[in-house]
């Protein structure tokens, strides 16, 4: 009778266990666990971070290491299965989306700063990168000072908008900003000669000049507007749990080697659709952030 109290204690010890282990899923890994669905947010034009290929598959960089991430979150719940849904955002609707419970993570070209934490998280730094503008050479703008008076073009909701803007009423520029939708249109502006610059992140300037009818057409400026910055990959705020899988596996991916190959993967040989070739060799900053991981916002700590 003793040895089946005993038994019985046992259980009904391991039982509570059970639940409370149950019980600790909290926020983002929770509600993944319920519903075994992760819901991926995707650029549409972020070459070569998160694009549509020619059969409109998001696909790139930050969407490779997305779905290390997903990788993750599946051994960490202990799932044989987990659905990833694939959810369009644009600049301006990125953050509402993440905030609202929408998507997951945010696998795009997100810069990581203090104004943007106050609102949401990010995983370890991914790329570093600058706001510099592109410009047609014929019509010879060397400096920020010389887009005076003139249109020029930047994506609402991003970091180099404000930054244009913060630039332009620091320096009485009397610059005629034009925001676009999103990165494509505002390169578009400049190809159209509706604007005689747009104002983005270098690498994604280089990236709409490389895929663009003539390359050679157009320079991008040496002038920046920021020192480099982080991209990281978003999500919530306020959940150190999902935030944890998320950084563990950035981490485990940079300091192994295999970030380097992915980010080679995409910037150094031919990318779809078109078999552009970005030719970006990873910078010893980045190199440098992938032996020690982090996912520092300050510009300054990426030296």
């Amino acid at each position: 009778m003793r040895q089946w109290r005993m038994i019985a204690y046992t259980l009904a010890i391991a039982g509570c266990a059970g639940q409370a282990g149950a019980q600790e899923l909290t926020g983002t890994l929770k509600n993944i666990k319920e519903t075994g669905a992760i819901t991926l947010g995707y650029r549409e034009s972020s070459i070569p971070f998160s694009y549509l290929d020619d059969s409109q598959k998001p696909v790139g960089y930050a969407m490779d290491i997305c779905y290390k991430i997903v990788d993750a979150v599946k051994k960490e719940l202990k799932l044989d299965k987990l659905e990833v849904k694939l959810n369009p955002v644009s600049s301006s609707a990125r953050i509402p989306l993440m905030a609202n419970g929408t998507i997951d993570l945010e696998c795009g070209s997100t810069t990581n700063n203090a104004d943007r934490l106050k609102q949401v998280a990010f995983a370890n730094t991914h790329f570093l990168t600058a706001t510099r503008f592109v410009s047609k050479k014929s019509s010879k703008l060397g400096s920020i000072d010389d887009l005076k008076g003139k249109p020029v073009a930047s994506t609402s909701g991003t970091t180099n908008i404000k930054q244009l803007t913060e630039t332009n009423a620091a320096r009485n520029l009397g610059i005629n900003i034009i925001p676009a939708k999103e990165h494509a249109e505002s390169f578009l502006l400049v190809e159209t000669d509706r604007a005689v610059a747009a104002v983005l992140d270098d690498i994604l300037l280089a990236s709409f000049v490389a895929g663009s009818k003539d390359p050679d057409a157009y320079v991008i400026s040496s002038d920046a507007f920021s020192k480099p910055e982080p991209y990281g990959i978003m999500l919530r705020k306020d959940d150190p749990a999902f935030k944890k899988v998320a950084d563990d596996a950035t981490a485990a991916l940079y300091t192994s080697g295999e970030g380097q190959k992915i980010y080679d993967k995409w910037f150094t040989q031919k990318i779809p659709p078109k078999g552009l070739n970005l030719n970006t060799p990873i910078g010893a900053e980045l190199k440098n952030e992938f032996a020690k991981p982090s996912d520092s916002p300050d510009p300054d700590s990426y030296k």
